[in-house]
């Protein structure tokens, strides 16, 4: 206990009690109220005027600072972390730090680096996983440790994981396993903590597009067909269903329900690039969407929840579905500005989403609650680069295009 009259700390206050004002300011009746009571005077306030209440007193910079307040604030920003749903991606984080990293992410304020290079032009793809970046070269997959800080990563691979005799096309990292698909026309399971893995010739052609879920893997090729494979003990490598798509599938992607899959197509037939089946049976559920132009191909498709799905490709837009309202028209829908394909494309699951277009290594980050794009960002001029995937933390954007990495740092503008 201090002297008689001495400031305590909160952490000393009880939950309810109140609490007590500094030394060197008079007495207020303020301090008399409870805690609970405080905290939701301070939440009618908006973020700017939280930030000037902390600059008051060491204790009301502590009152604001709580994630209570800023947790309502975060959740209309962009890539704050918080779902639709209210679900908090990033516990670790400081809410009110979230909140002002977003500001960079809606004014476009980043530091730009190019953090890997290579010789030969690629089409690699990555996958962020805590402390680590998945990047696939050639027929490799190469797992990079982020440097602390937000300072890069480090030039040299941590481990690689090989098995395909040709490029790998594109990969998933689920539950600490990588499933590849490649150009050989084979998928390989690895276990990222150990030395197991897992080969079995997939298609007849390359495997253009993969995910994992459930102890299932869903591939889709070039050779029109998409495929559910089993994981099970015993039955690891074994076909389940095999679904003829009459056309080339380049991307797919398994429901959060785990009950079906969509497939994107390259829209040469006359049939919807946009389909869903059922994972169990195999069977045609739904197709979305009915005004498509020949050739307009899905590239990359995203769930956001169950019901919500993004997609893009080479029709130039980015579709919003909401398969509970309507399937045969998005919700919403995006124009890329320069009539360029959209190769990749990822959300925060909430307001936010970023896309790569094939020109000069384009990304874009866009407002789902405006109807143009927010920013822009040319990774590759003068040399023309599609970007062929991104990923984002709430802090760090990666985008991987021919010959090179890029990381846009949004914490030092």
């Amino acid at each position: 206990m201090g002297r008689k009259g001495s400031p305590r700390s909160p952490q000393a206050e009880g939950g309810s009690r109140a609490a007590s004002p500094p030394s060197s300011s008079p007495s207020s009746p303020l301090w008399a109220l409870p805690e609970e009571l405080l905290l939701l005077i301070c939440s009618y306030l908006d973020a700017q005027a939280l930030g000037r209440l902390g600059q008051v007193c060491r204790r009301l910079r502590f009152l604001s600072s709580r994630d209570l307040l800023w947790r309502r604030i975060a959740r209309g920003c962009l890539n704050s972390g918080f779902t639709q749903l209210g679900t908090d991606l990033a516990p670790g984080i400081p809410v009110k730090e979230r909140v002002k990293v977003s500001r960079n992410w809606r004014h476009g304020r980043c530091r730009r680096e190019t953090v890997l290079k290579w010789k030969c032009n690629l089409m690699p793809w990555i996958e962020l996983d805590g402390e680590y970046l998945y990047l696939s070269q050639a027929e490799n997959i190469q797992a990079y440790r982020l440097c602390p800080e937000g300072t890069g990563l480090q030039h040299h691979p941590q481990a690689i994981f090989s098995g395909h005799q040709e490029d790998v096309c594109r990969f998933v990292l689920v539950n600490s396993h990588i499933v590849s698909g490649g150009g050989d026309g084979n998928i390989v399971l690895h276990k990222i903590h150990g030395s197991y893995s897992v080969k079995f010739s997939a298609h007849e052609q390359e495997v253009n597009c993969v995910d994992f879920q459930g102890g299932l893997i869903v591939s889709g090729s070039r050779d029109r067909t998409a495929k559910v494979w089993s994981l099970s003990t015993g039955r690891v490598g074994q076909c389940l269903h095999t679904v003829q798509t009459e056309d080339r599938v380049w991307s797919i992607a398994i429901s959060p329900l785990l009950s079906s899959f969509v497939t994107g197509t390259a829209c040469c037939g006359h049939t919807s690039p946009l389909r869903i089946w059922d994972l169990e049976s195999g069977q045609l559920l739904t197709c979305l969407g009915t005004d498509f132009h020949r050739g307009a191909g899905v590239l990359d498709v995203f769930y956001e929840t169950p019901s919500l799905l993004l997609s893009c490709g080479y029709d130039t837009y980015i579709r919003y579905w909401d398969i509970r309202t309507s399937t045969r028209k998005c919700v919403q829908e995006w124009e890329e500005p320069h009539d360029s394909a959209l190769y990749c494309i990822r959300s925060d699951k909430n307001h936010m989403i970023a896309s790569g277009s094939s020109y000069y290594g384009v990304v874009r980050l866009w407002d789902k609650r405006q109807t143009r794009c927010l920013q822009s960002f040319h990774l590759s001029s003068p040399t023309s680069s599609p970007v062929y995937c991104l990923r984002f933390s709430t802090t760090h954007l990666y985008a991987a295009l021919a010959s090179a990495l890029h990381v846009l740092d949004f914490t030092a503008p």
